[in-house]
């Protein structure tokens, strides 16, 4: 109608210039600009973001499509799938960002390759560990270390302190256990005291007792041909039990939660001063508020070295090692208190906070009411069509585990539940079942996206969506791991409308191939703090 009206006015203006008369603008401005805008739009072709190929971004509007062989120019802003999602209409619309790659990229190159000489090349012998370690890793299938050890281990074995960011499953606890282990059987051979008299050696911190049982096993795995006792020490427990853990002899290896460590220091259970190393896991979990002042009191009671040379010979010095999945925002304010942030290596992967190119992941725009029926179809669909594997469901809340547990039971649906307010034995146990396989489907909280070996784990669902992009890498990571099922995939139920603002930010990361935004990527220095005088 616009058009048609545009079109009058220019008729009547050019008979009146020709009759002399003054012609009349019956129409403002601003509405021809747009009437023509629109009209030069639509004269022209949409950019084509498909090529022939695998698609990169499939969507249930084919306009939408964008192949994996089209790269965005700097400066032009991608369509996205998502960016109507805050309207009503909105429901039931979707998106996958697909698998691009079959290879995790942490993944070395020479595990790429199909001849023996180069598969030969790249073994963990090269590390120069002892053997006994190298047999041990063969009978637990692992031949060839990732890329992120292969970088680390190194610098591990010379005594630096290190700080390891890298993706999830890509193997960063063999990165600091190997080296530990191979350290400690090696001054445990050149010790002369006896061996009755036994010493912490090394702590390593996680934040959940199910991660320290799991850090534990690999431990004892890796230490049973030395001798080396390794124990846990965990929340949930009480006093009593952390006082009983070291009545007996003090293991070599503790793995422990923060607040569990922190109540065997009060009660002077055990001295950190002698440590050869301090391990902490998960950092960005470590660090966050919730953890960081029981971790300050920890780095302040061990002997942090400041240079390689103080971790070796008398009155030696902890070395210290940061590792996580996402690198740890606050880290430079809490270990500049205890060592040189300048004596510290980075190391960061090439991948890191990328979405992984070997995952599907698939965005569904439901109602909250709807969310039930369409996890009930995709567990049934990967039972039905996939061989193998398990489910993890994960919620924000342990409410909604509990009540999403009970509906599933109505619809004969077979699962396990892990949440923080129950016991931790009931916990352990319900982890230990679900890794042995006993259970295929596993509703959580986010207590089960940190750390955990998933190995088995061929879909991760988002029933709730995560609350950041922190969260959504760690809950994704359950998928795809080193060693784990082929073909994991991740689906996310997207409901409310502040879903919607990180699923675009997602989509826009996905699109132009580039970490998710706002995330830390390095150590900052501690801004000083400002005197009262000063001011």
């Amino acid at each position: 109608m616009q058009s048609v009206k545009v079109g009058y006015l220019a008729l009547a203006s050019s008979r009146a210039l020709c009759s002399g008369e003054t012609p009349v603008i019956r129409i403002p401005r601003y509405l021809q600009k747009q009437v023509e805008n629109v009209k030069q739009t639509r004269g022209k072709n949409k950019i084509n973001t498909i090529k022939a190929g695998k698609l990169l971004i499939q969507s249930r509007n084919p306009v939408m499509n964008q192949s994996a062989g089209y790269i965005l120019g700097k400066f032009e802003q991608p369509v996205l799938c998502s960016k109507g999602w805050k309207h009503n209409r909105s429901f039931g619309d979707y998106f996958t960002i697909n698998n691009i790659k079959t290879v995790a990229p942490f993944v070395a190159e020479y595990q790429k390759e199909d001849t023996a000489e180069q598969k030969t090349t790249g073994t963990f012998h090269k590390f120069r560990i002892c053997k006994e370690l190298v047999e041990v890793l063969d009978r637990m299938n692992i031949t060839h270390p990732t890329t992120v050890q292969q970088q680390t281990i190194p610098k591990v074995m010379r005594g630096h302190n290190i700080l390891c960011a890298a993706e999830t499953g890509s193997g960063k606890t063999l990165t600091y256990l190997l080296p530990l282990v191979h350290r400690l059987q090696a001054d445990k051979k050149s010790e002369m005291d006896d061996e009755n008299q036994r010493k912490i050696s090394a702590v390593v911190l996680v934040p959940s007792r199910e991660l320290a049982e799991q850090v534990a096993a690999v431990s004892r795995a890796l230490s049973a041909p030395f001798g080396l006792l390794t124990r846990t020490v965990g929340g949930g427990r009480g006093v009593g039990h952390i006082k009983m853990v070291f009545k007996k002899d003090q293991p070599d290896i503790l793995v422990a939660t923060p607040g569990a460590l922190v109540k065997a220091l009060r009660r002077h259970c055990l001295d950190l001063s002698e440590l050869n190393f301090l391990v902490v896991d998960e950092a960005d979990t470590m660090f966050d508020p919730s953890f960081s002042e029981m971790l300050n009191d920890i780095l302040l009671s061990t002997n942090i070295a400041k240079d390689p040379t103080e971790t070796r010979g008398p009155g030696h010095k902890a070395q210290l090692l940061v590792v996580g999945a996402t690198f740890p925002g606050g880290v430079g304010e809490v270990i500049s208190q205890v060592t040189d942030l300048g004596s510290m290596v980075v190391i960061k992967s090439k991948m890191l906070h990328y979405l992984m190119p070997h995952v599907k992941q698939t965005f569904l725009r439901v109602k909250g009411a709807d969310k039930i029926l369409e996890l009930h179809q995709a567990i049934k669909l990967l039972q039905q069509e996939k061989e193998g594997g398990s489910v993890l469901v994960f919620c924000n809340k342990s409410s909604t585990v509990n009540w999403l547990g009970y509906s599933l039971e109505e619809m004969g649906v077979q699962h396990a539940r892990l949440q923080g307010e129950m016991p931790a034995v009931v916990r352990s146990g319900t982890f230990r079942s679900f890794q042995k396989g006993t259970v295929e489907v596993l509703i959580c909280t986010d207590i089960a996206s940190r750390g955990l070996d998933t190995s088995q784990v061929r879909l991760v669902v988002n029933y709730d969506f995560p609350e950041s992009h922190t969260d959504y890498i760690h809950r994704a990571g359950r998928v795809g791991r080193a060693g784990g099922v082929e073909d994991g995939e991740v689906l996310s139920f997207v409901t409310h409308l502040w879903d919607v603002e990180l699923v675009n930010t997602i989509e826009t990361a996905a699109r132009r191939r580039t970490s998710l935004p706002g995330m830390e990527s390095d150590i900052k220095e501690p801004q000083p703090k400002v005197t009262e005088a000063e001011e």
